[in-house]
């Protein structure tokens, strides 16, 4: 796993920027089942006024794609109403997909599920399908850990996870939630960014199948 949630073959893709504000947020970013609260100062400190032309180091071809991973940093700094200003005004599965995970990281589990299903066909939901067995270890035959594992990777069933483990940190099940759903950011960040430069696509599945251990950095 890369000291950030970026893959290596991106990193002419991505600003330094970027990579700054995935250090300044630490080693546990991310790591809330549930983010309630207001945006915390330091994340309005490192993201406003950031634009998608500041996180994307080559020419964007797709803003949208650009627009959508800035939704993703928004939301790894636990800024959930900024990301949501960005994801709702995206008409696309990737901007279901952040609007989804928006709406499951503040509680409001039954809205998550009906982002989901408008992009159950997404590609890092197939890749989360490859690589969400190995993140649960042994803890994938629990009942709702299999849930979320239904068919490779059921994004319904993890909503049902969050909703069963999120106020229990001291549940095992709650870490190996907190795994997937960096796994899940991850993945879909990077896809993110790929697309808005039209990046070439033949090493991503293999990147994909390289997270291993989301929780670790």
């Amino acid at each position: 796993m890369p000291d950030l949630p970026v893959s290596p073959a991106l990193d002419a893709v991505v600003s330094p920027l970027v990579l700054s504000l995935l250090r300044q947020a630490g080693p546990n970013a991310y790591g809330k089942l549930i983010v309630a609260g207001p945006t915390p100062p330091s994340a309005h400190q490192a993201l406003a006024g950031v634009t998608p032309e500041r996180i994307i180091s080559l020419p964007i071809k797709n803003l949208d794609d650009a627009q959508a991973a800035l939704a993703g940093l928004w939301l790894w700094h636990d800024a959930l109403a900024e990301s949501h200003g960005i994801s709702q005004d995206l008409v696309s599965p990737t901007g279901s997909f952040w609007h989804a995970i928006m709406h499951r990281l503040e509680g409001d589990f039954s809205n998550a599920k009906y982002w989901y299903r408008r992009c159950e066909s997404h590609h890092v939901i197939k890749m989360m399908g490859a690589i969400a067995s190995s993140l649960a270890v042994e803890l994938a035959s629990d009942r709702a850990v299999a849930h979320a594992l239904g068919e490779g990777w059921n994004p319904l069933g993890f909503v049902d996870l969050v909703q069963a483990v999120h106020n229990k940190p001291s549940d095992p099940r709650h870490e190996v939630a907190v795994r997937l759903q960096r796994a899940e950011w991850i993945g879909l960040f990077n896809y993110c960014v790929r697309e808005a430069v039209q990046a070439d696509h033949d090493g991503l599945d293999s990147w994909d199948l390289r997270v291993s251990n989301p929780a670790a950095g």
